[in-house]
């Protein structure tokens, strides 16, 4: 069985703040910001929604991305989501 990771995007309740992340385990790292069990970035600003994300058969090209999505402004951030989930809602429950 392949490996696989995903680059995300979360935001909080109102979607003013916006986080990207990695990892090889997307219900468990959500779930970890969702509960706040990590003393973070996303749990002091209340992120908890999942919005976007893309899915990778490698670290090279995952690690790549998530630097390019960091790297870009908070409208391009805002246009991926839009592309990928117009309503911004919580994809949790669908992964």
């Amino acid at each position: 069985m392949k490996k696989q990771y995903y680059v995300y995007i979360m935001t909080n309740k109102n979607n003013t703040v916006i986080y990207t992340g990695i990892t090889n385990n997307l219900k468990r790292r959500v779930y970890e910001h969702k509960e706040k069990i990590i003393r973070s970035f996303t749990s002091r600003y209340n992120v908890n929604k999942l919005v976007y994300y893309e899915i990778f058969e490698d670290t090279y090209n995952a690690i790549s991305r998530e630097k390019q999505i960091k790297a870009g402004s908070r409208g391009k951030k805002i246009n991926l989501v839009n592309n990928f989930n117009p309503q911004w809602k919580d994809l949790y429950n669908e992964i």
